[in-house]
């Protein structure tokens, strides 16, 4: 719930799926970034996310995005761990922006 929030304070990132019980996984992408992109530059910046298909390609076409990218949070996440989740998430943005 934490890093949901935190994410949602990003302008230009948009959740894809928001059940309201779902799992720590957050997958996402962000306006003008592909997210290959996303995954290269949070990557520099210390953070492991996974990008691509998910093996749900029919999804991602139903849905109409060429790939998310997808973070994952349990219960060993610590705060800032997920703050520095979000500064690498801006920091793609300068690049891209």
């Amino acid at each position: 719930e934490i890093a949901t929030k935190a994410i949602q304070e990003v302008s230009g990132v948009r959740l894809i799926g928001t059940a309201a019980h779902k799992a720590g996984v957050l997958s996402f992408v962000m306006t003008g970034i592909h997210p290959h992109d996303i995954g290269t530059i949070v990557d520099r910046e210390g953070v492991a996310i996974r990008v691509g298909h998910h093996c749900a390609m029919p999804l991602m076409k139903r849905l109409k995005v060429p790939a998310t990218a997808r973070a994952s949070f349990a219960l060993y996440n610590t705060i800032e761990e997920i703050d520095v989740f979000v500064k690498s998430l801006r920091k793609a943005q300068e690049v891209f922006g």
